[in-house]
């Protein structure tokens, strides 16, 4: 009879167990103050970047992942997809905008399209400098920009160093504007910089970036204009051997997020941790821009690659020139570019 006793014991006992262990797990949990919040489960969040590892921006995005998920104790991970793997940068926007990717780090110029209030930011010559444009990106001004893109369905999360721009070509150097006739230069797809182009007396040709090199190698376009590191990183100075420091534009770098996908995977404050997370990273990669760009001119430099300065006049001709894409593009937006201008 004991032993009788002893397993029935013994199957209640197991069966209790199977009985727990079956329960699905729920997908929300009631916190002390009663309401619901999300479970403590991984999120792993996909963020594309057409940039290679070792470029600076691929490395600010490596920071901030690591932010994030050492602000979220583990709970929020993010992939960082580097050298195009998910798609050129305007499909990757459109798929952040429909929610099949999570996060990306792209120019405004391409995202522009989607929220023209980010022309005046890449309009020619609207910084003094570096410094003047640090002081609106990571100003209230910014903060606007950042803002204005969500009925975009994106959220703007924060900004990434995108250096001084300069026009590169294979044909002759650009030393005045009659240079610039007849070159078929590369500009990034928006209509601004068409215009851009267009005012200097060049043929602007849009390309992905990724067939920039080959381009000008087989002659379907004659050279393009960027910065430092991606001259150098792309090796298009293999290519193109005239550069001339125009620095006509500065194109702040965004790092934004699908809304559609964020909001079904994130808190309200783990979204504001997204945005803590890539202010701290900026830091980290303008430092890492700063290495790569001085590492930049001295490879290209040593390569033979025929640099040209251009003088105050020639530069001051080439403001004028393109002072009307103020007008075409950013015209009900006269008073924050004078604000812009205005600011110290």
């Amino acid at each position: 009879m004991k032993k009788v006793l002893s397993l029935i014991v013994f199957l209640s006992l197991i069966m209790s167990f199977v009985g727990c262990g079956s329960e699905s797990p729920s997908e929300d949990v009631v916190a002390d103050n009663g309401t619901e919040s999300k479970t403590e489960e991984t999120i792993v969040l996909r963020l594309a970047e057409t940039h290679p590892d070792n470029y600076p921006t691929t490395q600010g995005d490596v920071e901030f992942a690591r932010l994030v998920e050492e602000k979220s104790n583990g709970r929020i991970q993010i992939e960082v997809y580097a050298g195009g793997q998910l798609g050129e940068e305007r499909d990757v926007i459109e798929q952040v905008q429909f929610g099949a990717i999570d996060l990306t780090r792209v120019s405004v110029a391409p995202l522009a399209e989607f929220s023209s209030a980010l022309n005046v930011l890449q309009l020619p010559y609207i910084y003094r400098d570096e410094d003047h444009m640090w002081a609106v990106l990571n100003g209230s001004i910014g903060d606007d920009f950042l803002n204005s893109i969500e009925d975009s369905q994106f959220l703007g999360l924060g900004w990434f160093d995108p250096g001084a721009r300069h026009f590169y070509n294979r044909v002759r150097p650009i030393e005045t504007m009659d240079d610039f006739s007849g070159l078929k230069l590369r500009v990034q797809q928006s209509e601004l910089n068409l215009d851009m182009v267009e005012a200097l007396g060049g043929s602007p040709t849009p390309l992905p970036y990724g067939e920039v090199y080959s381009g000008i190698q087989s002659g379907v376009i004659d050279g393009a204009e960027n910065n430092w590191p991606s001259y150098y990183s792309s090796s298009h100075y293999e290519v193109a051997g005239y550069l001339t420091l125009t620095g006509h534009t500065r194109i702040p770098e965004i790092i934004i997020g699908s809304q559609t996908a964020l909001s079904n995977k994130l808190s309200d404050s783990d979204i504001e941790l997204l945005r803590e997370a890539a202010l701290e990273a900026q830091a980290y990669q303008r430092e890492q821009w700063a290495a790569y760009e001085e590492e930049s001119i001295e490879k290209v430099t040593e390569s033979g690659v025929t640099v040209i300065e251009l003088t105050d006049e020639v530069r001051e001709e080439m403001s004028v020139a393109m002072a009307r894409i103020y007008q075409k593009h950013a015209e009900e937006h006269m008073d924050l570019i004078e604000e812009i201008q205005g600011l110290e």
